[in-house]
């Protein structure tokens, strides 16, 4: 049956793949992902990706597929609530950089330091000068990860305002979601352009040391495979089949303004 013949409102989306198609796809990318798992083990290797996007873009999802057969004793997924008062009252990226990845381990990061220039900035979460401060300091902050020898990758999962409403009334109708409804769901239709003057802004002015990949996430199920792809594609690690791992270049590419004049990514 076809993925937009069999749509729920769940985990389904309109999209050109088969179920039997995306699963057996998935099932081959998955086995990519464990030898590239072997094969950073072996060579204690640091992996950070860092996954930022709209409110239900689609980060969970992918984050999901992603570590599903890897090891969870090397792999993990950081996904930090509401800032503490002790957190207020500290260096800002502290707490961020108490779940880097050391030696051997694979971190990603469901939502991140880009927090301040988005949602804390939209919401008001954060002064003007709290957020041109982290501007400022984001360019020497990933020059030290990176410096270190973690090998950061960065994505942004960019998803229409049409169907982000229809994604945010589905997780209000579902009863196994109900854990991702938050106030400010509430909200991210109304603040649309805000968070777009935002996204803009952060894609342009933070992407000097680790370039900014965009991820075209209307489709969950071509969104994931073409972040696994593109993930793998740019990881060196052994036994590595090339002929999987090329992405589609219109699903996710480096951002450029003029993807934005274009409207390859959403206005």
């Amino acid at each position: 049956m076809r993925a937009k013949e069999r749509s729920t409102g769940n985990d389904a989306d309109t999209s050109d793949l088969t179920h039997d198609q995306y699963e057996r796809e998935l099932h081959v990318l998955q086995i990519e992902l464990v030898k590239l798992q072997k094969h950073f083990l072996c060579c204690n290797d640091k992996i950070l990706v860092v996954f930022e996007g709209r409110d239900a873009a689609g980060k969970d999802g992918t984050i999901k597929r992603i570590v599903e057969h890897l090891s969870p004793r090397e792999t993990r997924v950081v996904a930090l609530g509401k800032p503490s008062d002790r957190d207020r009252g500290s260096w800002y990226f502290q707490r961020y950089v108490e779940q880097l990845p050391t030696a051997g381990e694979f971190t990603l990061f469901n939502r991140s330091w880009y927090n301040r220039a988005g949602v804390e900035r939209v919401m008001g979460f954060c002064t003007e000068a709290e957020y041109e401060e982290f501007m400022e300091c984001v360019f020497d902050f990933e020059k030290m990860l990176v410096r270190s020898g973690i090998r950061l990758i960065k994505y942004y999962l960019d998803i229409s305002k049409a169907e982000q409403k229809r994604r945010l009334a589905s997780r209000r109708k579902d009863p196994l979601k109900q854990w991702k409804v938050s106030p400010i769901d509430d909200q991210a239709v109304s603040l649309w352009a805000d968070y777009s003057k935002a996204r803009n802004e952060m894609l342009e002015r933070t992407g000097e040391v680790v370039p900014w990949s965009v991820v075209r996430a209307d489709d969950k199920r071509v969104a994931r495979l073409n972040v696994i792809k593109d993930m793998l594609h740019r990881l060196h690690y052994a036994g590595k089949d090339d002929s999987l791992v090329q992405p589609q270049a219109d699903i996710v590419f480096p951002y450029e303004w003029k993807h934005l004049q274009s409207g390859s990514i959403a206005k």
